[in-house]
């Protein structure tokens, strides 16, 4: 049952012809009101599809929104809460990849697409925790320098026998960092039949302890597909929430419950009315910039399809 606040910005949403662009992380309440949520590489592609609406609302953080408009050039992006910028992407600006560059010559940049546009601009193909492998895999380069997040790195690296070259050496997920074993022990204990699914942007020793290394879109289509009834997921906490609402005869279960990204959960009903009512936040990329980042964005949904 949707809320009065809830059913304005339906109202609003068609008055201005409006889509709303929703990350897994978001709590339900936006879930709620959204055309279409999604992980990193859905939103990217559903991104590039919108075709029919003036103005898109997208309750995500920076780079996502971004990564709509440098998809989308001729449509207005709007961001309700301009500070929802994601740290690790702020982590490896396009100054830090030229010197990786330099002293890689003959190396291939695959950046995560969790990545600002100055430095997709600087890539020679974008990724995702979901296509990771099948990006890295289609280039002819062994040697791939791989970032911002150390972790998704690893993963790969156990799954090709390129070699992966983290950017910056420490690059991490806040939220991800905050997983550990031992608490995925403890509920394994409380839920012997569970199943374990986590998300690849944990540390290593986290992704041994599950089950299943998982994007948010595989986590979803695991979810749907297993004959179990309960899951512990080892992401943020609000994967649960859509989880448990499209899957309502499954349980799925917080690996940790303050696992929480509060740059996501800044974001509110209020600010998405905002948005809708006086169209701020607008999120632009210079042209250079977006003309450069285009190509890698393209040629990963190129690979991907």
């Amino acid at each position: 049952m949707l809320n009065e606040l809830q059913k304005e910005i339906l109202k609003l949403k068609k008055e201005k012809n409006a889509i709303i662009l929703c990350h897994n992380y978001q709590p339900g309440e936006i879930q709620e009101i959204a055309d279409f949520i999604g992980d990193s590489l859905e939103l990217c592609i559903k991104a590039s599809q919108i075709k029919t609406k003036d103005l898109v609302i997208f309750c995500g953080v920076d780079f996502m929104a971004e990564t709509a408009y440098i998809l989308n050039p001729g449509k207005k992006i709007v961001i309700p809460d301009a500070g929802a910028e994601c740290p690790m992407a702020h982590m490896l600006p396009a100054n830090e990849i030229r010197k990786a560059k330099e002293r890689y010559p003959n190396a291939a940049v695959v950046l995560y697409v969790n990545t600002l546009a100055e430095a997709k601009a600087e890539a020679d193909v974008l990724c995702t925790s979901a296509n990771a492998i099948k990006i890295v895999e289609s280039l002819k380069e062994e040697t791939i320098l791989f970032g911002p997040d150390k972790n998704l790195a690893w993963y790969v690296s156990q799954h090709t026998k390129k070699e992966i070259i983290p950017i910056p050496e420490n690059g991490h997920c806040y939220v991800h960092k905050m997983f550990n074993p031992a608490d995925i022990l403890i509920l394994k204990e409380k839920y012997p039949d569970a199943s374990v699914l986590v998300h690849p942007e944990c540390d290593p020793e986290v992704q041994q302890a599950g089950d299943y290394v998982l994007s948010t879109g595989g986590m979803l289509k695991q979810v749907n597909e297993s004959s179990k009834d309960i899951f512990i997921i080892g992401t943020e906490i609000d994967m649960s929430t859509r989880l448990n609402r499209e899957n309502p005869g499954k349980k799925s279960i917080p690996a940790f419950e303050e696992a929480i990204c509060e740059n996501m959960k800044l974001h509110t009903l209020e600010k998405v009315k905002n948005s809708l009512l006086n169209e701020v936040f607008v999120v632009t990329v210079p042209e250079d910039i977006a003309v450069k980042a285009l190509k890698s964005v393209q040629r990963m949904l190129d690979i991907s399809r």
